[in-house]
């Protein structure tokens, strides 16, 4: 396994992806705090019906899945997928390039 580090470049790019995924995180987690919080003031849930409030649920959830299942490794461009959570992880599990820089 080669251990090398990014170019600024592949770097850039990196940190580009890190900080939309967090930054939806905290969007989403926000939302959902509210939406659970609201979700019986403004009738999402009333009973046994949660549907608008499961169709919400899924439409702030399911861009998490999907910023997670774009990460690729910008040396070699195998996907990382799930290893990542909300940030990138230390070393690509593929071709071994670092993934942090040594400023990280």
């Amino acid at each position: 396994m080669a251990s090398h580090y990014l170019t600024p470049e592949q770097d850039a790019q990196l940190r580009r992806w890190e900080r939309c995924n967090r930054l939806y995180f905290l969007f989403a987690f926000a939302a959902l705090t509210l939406l659970l919080v609201f979700s019986s003031h403004l009738g999402l849930s009333s009973g046994d019906r949660w549907s608008p409030l499961g169709y919400l649920f899924a439409a702030l959830i399911a861009p998490i899945i999907v910023l997670q299942l774009r990460l690729r490794c910008p040396a070699c461009g195998r996907r990382i997928g799930w290893q990542a959570k909300l940030m990138a992880p230390d070393q690509c599990p593929s071709c071994g390039v670092f993934l942090r820089a040594r400023g990280h």
